[in-house]
């Protein structure tokens, strides 16, 4: 005898067991499954009223899982396709991640590289890294340091000889 099919509760309670999904997530997932749109939106409120469905905590799930090696720009990009829609906590999130992006970007820069570049060349290709994976661009030029400069302190290699600088007196 052959079990019966999930229901879609079911299938929504095993999604959102393994993580956290956006309303528009979970639907898209759960629609191939549902016998109309009205049942569908059921499920969905019910997980919403029962505190399984949650977008703040999607949004904070996504962004511990993602955001130590992607830049601000990379990160938003993903949340929008992901289905946040709420301009509320995009804006958090935006304003978290501008906060911590010079420390993700050295981050990703000393896992990647690690030393100074020696030429032009490498420096140029430094800094491509860094911007493709979506690190604004004076945050990139702060934290890839010059040629030959002293393997990526926090400021890419910009402050005095000697590691003094001379706005902090």
């Amino acid at each position: 005898m052959k079990a019966a099919a999930p229901t879609l509760k079911a299938r929504a309670l095993r999604l959102l067991a393994r993580r956290d999904y956006t309303r528009h997530e979970l639907a898209q997932r759960l629609a191939p499954h549902a016998a109309d749109a009205d049942e569908l939106q059921a499920v969905l409120e019910h997980c919403a009223q029962c505190g399984w469905l949650d977008e703040a905590r999607a949004l904070e799930s996504h962004l511990n899982r993602r955001a130590g090696a992607r830049g601000r720009a990379w990160l938003q990009a993903e949340l929008r396709a992901r289905g946040f829609a709420d301009e509320a906590l995009l804006a958090q999130a935006n304003a978290r991640l501008a906060a911590t992006e010079a420390e993700r970007a050295q981050a990703a820069w000393a896992r990647r590289f690690g030393a100074a570049p020696r030429d032009a060349a490498e420096r140029a290709r430094q800094l491509r890294f860094l911007l493709a994976r979506g690190f604004a661009p004076e945050v990139v030029r702060q934290v890839v340091p010059r040629m030959g400069g002293d393997g990526g302190g926090e400021h890419g290699g910009d402050s005095e000889p000697g590691g003094a600088d001379p706005q902090a007196a």
